[in-house]
Order: C-alpha cells, then sequence, then structure tokens
C-alpha cells in the first residue's frame, strides 16, 4: 500500500476521491476536483476551495500534464 499524506504536506499530489492539489500551475488550478469515469479517466475540472479538501489520503506524484488535461477538457 502506498504512503499517504495530510493535505498540508502534498505540493503536487491527487486524492483518490477526485481531488488534485498543484502549487507549481497557474493559481485557478491550485485545488481542483474532478470527475473519475468507471475506466479511471479524470475528466471534468473544477476549481475548488481548500477547505473542502479531504484531511488525509494524498498521494504525492511528479505533476500533471495541464496542457493535455486542460485539452481535453474544453473538447
Amino acid at each position: 500500500m502506498e504512503k499517504t499524506y495530510k493535505v498540508k504536506e502534498i505540493n503536487i499530489g491527487f486524492h483518490p476521491d477526485g481531488f488534485r492539489i498543484d502549487k507549481t500551475t497557474s493559481p485557478i488550478n491550485f485545488y481542483t476536483k474532478w470527475q473519475i469515469s468507471d475506466d479511471g479517466q479524470w475528466h471534468s475540472c473544477r476549481p475548488v476551495d481548500f477547505d473542502v479538501l479531504p484531511l488525509e489520503g494524498w498521494l504525492k506524484c511528479e505533476g500533471f500534464d495541464w496542457d493535455k488535461d486542460l485539452q481535453e477538457r474544453s473538447s
């Protein structure tokens, strides 16, 4: 099982409930909520406030491909 982190420990990461944190991108994309399809694709993101993020259960990652994600979002 992967090590999980508290929300305040994340600079770039995601939560299995469809949340992402990326403090290296534009401020509108710091905290986002995504829908996850049955085949595991993340889509239909929207910005959210820090207060709605789950407190625990976060996974760290190297980064997200925002250009690809934003292109798919506008399709």
